[in-house]
């Protein structure tokens, strides 16, 4: 008899083993890429509490980040490369993007700001904005070259700043959006657009304090933006954002961002000088 039970528990076991094996077979894997806004580095406490876990928390998903403070589009394709990155891609169902910001922010950007403010000179602008959706195919085109049935979430990208400052960055996310929307028409089905910058606009309690990346509440507005795509598509509910761990901001010292503001400010009033003696001169 205690022999007999054994078995019967054994094969309880095993059923039981084999159940939680194809329950974690079938649950739906998100993966995350790009650079510092996916990695979350507006928080104090990233992995916790940054979108990408909120939408994993939320639909209940497998959550893979492999996001990389600082990274370029051109980082993002080496990234690609990787061999646990490569891997991810294959066993992805979804995978969000966060990429661009850095192709201006890690360049010449006083050079970059000097122009547009100073001389109204957009053209390296769109060199970048070009340059971008270049590298924007080869991402795509790398990711399914691995997986082509993953859903792809391509996130618009938001401007953080105000004063002086507002009108140079929005010219610069609008020339990246606008690439991002010319190959979602020039290549239907391939990506689904999060729009990011619209969900975020102008509300600075949105924004860390290093003027750069989403707050705890912009990472919330992010995931439910997210969430909603993802409910649309069929890929997960409508329920609010399930928040497991609140999000801590950074806390940045003033001078971190002062020196962009003073730049600014000098930029203005020279675009002013350079714009009348111009006038004059013509």
């Amino acid at each position: 008899m205690k022999k007999f039970i054994s078995v019967i528990l054994t094969i309880a076991l095993c059923v039981g083993a084999l159940s939680v094996c194809v329950f974690a077979a079938d649950k739906t894997v998100y993966l995350v890429l790009g650079d510092s806004i996916a990695y979350g580095s507006g928080l104090a406490n990233p992995t916790q509490a940054c979108y990408g876990r909120i939408v994993a928390d939320t639909n209940d998903y497998e959550y893979i980040n492999y996001a990389v403070p600082g990274h370029t589009t051109t980082n993002l394709i080496g990234r690609l490369a990787e061999p646990e990155v490569v891997e991810a891609v294959k066993k992805a169902d979804i995978i969000s993007i966060s990429i661009g910001g850095n192709d201006f922010l890690l360049g010449n950007l006083i050079e970059l700001i000097f122009n547009a403010m100073v001389l109204n000179d957009y053209s390296n602008f769109d060199a970048i904005a070009n340059g971008f959706y270049n590298n924007l195919d080869i991402i795509i085109d790398t990711i399914n070259a691995n997986n082509e049935d993953a859903v792809i979430l391509m996130q618009t990208l938001y401007n953080p700043q105000s004063g002086y400052l507002r009108d140079p960055y929005q010219k610069a996310a609008d020339r990246l959006n606008a690439e991002i929307e010319r190959y979602a028409k020039e290549n239907p089905d391939e990506i689904v657009i999060v729009d990011v910058g619209t969900a975020l606009g102008d509300d600075l309690d949105n924004y860390a304090a290093d003027d750069i990346h989403p707050s705890a509440k912009g990472n919330e507005i992010i995931a439910s933006e997210t969430l909603a795509v993802l409910a649309v598509l069929g890929l997960g509910s409508d329920a609010p954002a399930v928040i497991t761990t609140p999000g801590e901001d950074i806390d940045i010292p003033i001078f971190f961002t002062a020196f962009l503001d003073v730049y600014a400010t000098v930029f203005h009033y020279l675009g002013l000088i350079y714009s009348l003696i111009s006038g004059i001169l013509v």
